[in-house]
């Protein structure tokens, strides 16, 4: 659910912008103005993600969602009440900061309490929640779209865009009240020092309740080695971040929450009518809507298989995908496009097109299907999981917050900057983010370094190896060996005490 209000976020104009009723009501029909009403919620997302830490740390990452929850209501209550440009920004600006700190600090609590061989797959559910998001605010905007007489009547009713954004408090409560039945973080619980309320989440979430179980004992030894760890080094404070340990993990995880947007993705999500509209298609809710199947679809073999293939070969193969296929595209939109003739007053937001060539726009609309596949497989779900999974539990919340600010601002910046881009450049916008592909492609395969298989407690091993990135990591778990010692007897841990002994 969290996943999925961030899913709602990115699809939550993209239905309602070939309406009557939206550009009627509220006087929009693309440039400056309709980026800042697009872009309105990722800003209020990169300050809400920002704020998440705090809340996180203080109250525990369950108690954060719950908020989250609370302050999406407000805001999608705005929205649907809005009746003027105003309150619409005011609305998407409150909703987004509780997306913002969904999107935060719902990896940061899967990764925690997710065993290291299914934490790739449990992470992912976030992407994968984010897809169906897009998809089902997509096609409740589909099907409000037909209110009276449908998209193109001029005295279309409000409750075509209205309906949608209604709806968005549904799954919103739903989270906020079904928060209520999960555990804290074992890990946030632990750097509380309530360590018998850790002891028996880890119990229950890894051992069927068995305090006892040596995989619970050899995950509590981790947990207890590690926070003792970061207490002598001071890990718990941004001033952390910035420690020659840290930078460079922190430096990473911003650059891929980054790349993850400017890749393009983001601009077929927020602006796929307009793509559409471009490349000469007629019935664009119908064709973008294949989009979003697809978006769902093809998450699932990246959520069955993440930790079977791995981060970075995922990162390095989507990079290179994603370069290939807009260089497509905007070779085929250069070759084949003209300027717009500027006969169809409701096209005047796009200034180059594809006119009378069936087999272009369907070559551009299968590039865009399969650019979304790439994604959806590779990017989505890798750069939620990889930015969670890499820092110590002191500074986690602090580091993924900064890392999803990141990914917000580029998001808000690229909501605001599309619309105009469409208009001034207007092919050659594909080719500027084909070449952020090849920058993301050159960083992974330099700094990217594999985690699968590893504990949140491995990650010191796996970054201070002095081996470089391409190189690999040692395979195994330090985690497997400790949990067969405890089983054999040559290990024990003694929890009254919080300490172990070797024998």
């Amino acid at each position: 659910m969290g996943g999925g209000l961030f899913g709602f976020d990115i699809s939550s104009m993209s239905g309602v912008l070939a309406t009557s009723a939206y550009t009627n009501y509220f006087h929009v029909n693309g440039g400056y103005l309709q980026g800042a009403i697009t872009g309105s919620m990722a800003g209020g997302s990169f300050f809400g993600t920002l704020a998440s830490s705090f809340i996180a740390d203080r109250m525990s990452r369950k108690t954060a969602i719950q908020i989250a929850a609370v302050i999406w209501i407000i805001g999608s209550i705005f929205q649907t009440a809005a009746n003027g440009i105003a309150l619409l920004v005011f609305g998407r600006v409150v909703a987004g900061m509780g997306a913002g700190i969904a999107s935060a600090m719902v990896p940061v609590y899967q990764a925690e309490i997710a065993p290291k061989e299914i934490r790739g797959r449990v992470v992912s559910l976030q992407q994968f929640a984010i897809t169906v998001g897009i998809l089902v605010q997509y096609f409740i905007q589909y099907g409000s779209s037909f209110v009276d007489g449908g998209a193109k009547n001029p005295n279309q009713s409000t409750m075509a865009f209205r309906i949608p954004w209604g709806i968005q408090i549904f799954p919103a409560t739903l989270l906020a009240v079904g928060m209520f039945f999960v555990p804290y973080s074992p890990r946030w619980l632990a750097g509380q020092d309530r360590w018998e309320e850790a002891i028996r989440v880890l119990a229950n979430l890894h051992g069927n309740g068995d305090i006892g179980h040596p995989k619970v004992l050899a995950q509590y030894r981790e947990i207890e080695e590690a926070m003792t760890f970061e207490r002598e080094v001071g890990d718990s404070a941004f001033k952390a971040l910035t420690q020659p340990r840290m930078i460079n993990r922190v430096i990473l995880s911003v650059s891929i929450q980054m790349w993850s947007q400017l890749c393009g993705m983001n601009v077929m999500m927020y602006y796929i009518v307009y793509m559409m509209q471009a490349a000469g298609v007629h019935n664009l809710l119908l064709t973008a809507s294949i989009q979003y199947i697809l978006n769902v679809a093809l998450t699932l073999p990246a959520i069955l298989f993440i930790d079977t293939w791995g981060r970075r070969p995922s990162l390095l193969y989507g990079a290179l995908s994603m370069m290939v296929l807009l260089f497509v595209v905007a070779a085929l939109e250069g070759i084949y496009g003209v300027p717009n003739p500027r006969t169809d007053p409701s096209l005047d937001h796009i200034s180059w097109l594809i006119i009378d060539n069936p087999p272009v726009s369907r070559a551009i609309v299968a590039c865009s299907y399969l650019f979304v596949c790439t994604f959806a497989v590779t990017w989505g779900p890798t750069s939620w999981t990889y930015a969670s999974e890499i820092f110590p539990t002191g500074i986690r919340a602090k580091a993924v917050s900064l890392a999803t600010a990141s990914n917000w601002a580029w998001n808000c910046a690229l909501a605001f900057a599309v619309p105009t881009l469409f208009q001034k450049i207007n092919w050659r916008m594909y080719i500027v983010f084909a070449v952020f592909n090849m920058c993301a492609l050159v960083q992974v395969w330099l700094t990217v370094r594999e985690t699968k298989g590893k504990t949140l407690e491995e990650m010191e091993e796996v970054f201070e190896s002095g081996r470089p990135a391409w190189a690999g990591v040692s395979r195994g778990s330090r985690l497997d060996r400790l949990q067969r010692d405890i089983a054999e007897g040559t290990v024990k841990v003694r929890l009254s005490g919080r300490r172990y002994e070797e024998l």
